[in-house]
């Protein structure tokens, strides 16, 4: 498996692997459009994909101008061989190289999404959207955490 930045071409794909999981679904597939995947990647922020025999499996999207980790997704037949890490872990050491300030995200509560978020050291501050819970990452939290100096 090869962990690569995403880009225009693998939208298709990378909407293929959204619609194909079995918590945090959409309620509606075409809520996320391909046009907000572009401009996501190319203006908002920076993405990632994970490729296994030129197919793409997972893939990571943050925005760096709302602080906000847009998308973190792998495909089921991928689930637990560590792919999401990967992916979770180049994007917050790009985010952090960006900027110090604090990241956040939702999700929905009592899915693998929230424990594996909990894991990897984000902090629960409240509920955002849905009923979603939102978490922080702060710059030192994660600097601390991987041991870097970013």
């Amino acid at each position: 498996m090869k962990i690569r930045e995403a880009n225009i071409d693998d939208i298709k794909e990378i909407q293929f692997v959204r619609n194909a999981v079995k918590e945090n679904t959409l309620s509606n597939p075409n809520l996320v459009t391909d046009e907000d995947c572009r401009i996501f990647l190319t203006e908002r922020g920076k993405g990632w994909v994970c490729e296994k025999d030129n197919q793409i499996v997972g893939f990571s999207i943050v925005d760096i101008q709302d602080n906000n980790i847009w998308a973190l997704f792998v495909h089921p037949d991928f689930d637990k061989k560590g792919i999401g890490k990967q992916l979770h872990d180049i994007m917050l050491d790009w985010y952090f190289s960006q900027t110090k300030e604090t990241v956040w995200l939702g999700t929905a509560p009592n899915t693998r999404a929230e424990t594996f978020y909990r894991k990897a050291g984000w902090k629960e501050i409240g509920t955002h959207g849905n009923g979603e819970i939102k978490f922080e990452m702060a710059y030192n939290d994660w600097v601390n955490k991987r041991g870097l100096l970013i």
